[in-house]
């Protein structure tokens, strides 16, 4: 039996990247998984992939800063599965400027993904996994949630948000069975990260800072956002889990 059998899971940002090794752990573990995402196309991929493999699944257009997408998913979800157990938020995009660089429009950009569309999700979760009996919310941060950088102003402001709306979260709901936790990767190898990476000299030095000497994989993030949504971590919330490699340890 998988360790999330029956389970409902809605992941945004589950087209590519993270978000995609999420929805196939998840699949593989018995859950009926939910795609929430812009990129339709590379979304119905997926899911025909997970279909393919004989798991429930379930396309949803969701621009995560839209109120509306958001009631539509989460009622969709409703409307084929019954319930809603685990909402990951984890659309994100990234942004790399210095605070006196960062033009006001991108600071909003980035806010409204990276914070807004996280508040967005909580909210319209809650009241369906009040009436599924609790569930499981898993909120994708960021080492820069935790610590401050030379090179990021909105992104650390946008992922700390995210960290402390978790925790808020977390200690509201807690008696009605709903938990909410916070992942916190460090330099993952996905799309969204591959610019930075191309620099040979910055990949040597960052591989060189971290004590696990390489770089993460969406799977490394998807096993750890698995414990958060399944039953075995039913006394975990509020927490942060680090995906970091020993980065931030030091």
């Amino acid at each position: 039996m998988g360790r999330l059998e029956g389970k409902s899971c809605l992941i945004s940002g589950g087209a590519k990247g993270l978000g995609a090794a999420q929805a196939r752990l998840f699949a593989s573990e018995g859950a009926r998984v939910t795609v929430g995402d812009i990129l339709e196309s590379e979304a119905a991929r997926l899911v025909d992939e997970l279909s393919g493999s004989g798991a429930d699944s379930l396309l949803v257009r969701l621009d995560v800063t839209s109120e509306s997408d958001w009631d539509q998913a989460v009622e969709a979800v409703m409307q084929e599965f019954g319930a809603l157990d685990v909402l990951v938020n984890n659309a994100g995009i990234y942004n790399r400027a210095l605070a006196e660089d960062t033009t006001l429009e991108e600071w909003e950009r980035v806010m409204s993904v990276n914070a807004r569309g996280v508040f967005l999700g909580t909210k319209y979760a809650i009241p369906a996994m009040r009436r599924s009996g609790g569930g499981s919310i898993v909120n994708m941060s960021s080492v820069a949630g935790l610590v401050g950088s030379r090179t990021q102003t909105v992104y650390n402001a946008s992922k700390g948000a995210v960290r402390l709306l978790t925790k808020s979260t977390a200690v509201q709901y807690a008696p009605e069975g709903i938990r909410a936790n916070s992942v916190h990767p460090g330099v993952i190898e996905t799309d969204m990260l591959r610019e930075v990476l191309r620099n040979e000299d910055e990949r040597a030095t960052r591989i060189a800072s971290t004590p696990i000497p390489r770089f993460g994989t969406p799977e490394d993030v998807a096993h750890g956002v698995l414990f958060l949504a399944s039953d075995e971590s039913s006394y975990v919330t509020g927490a942060e889990l680090v995906i970091d490699g020993g980065l931030t340890a030091q």
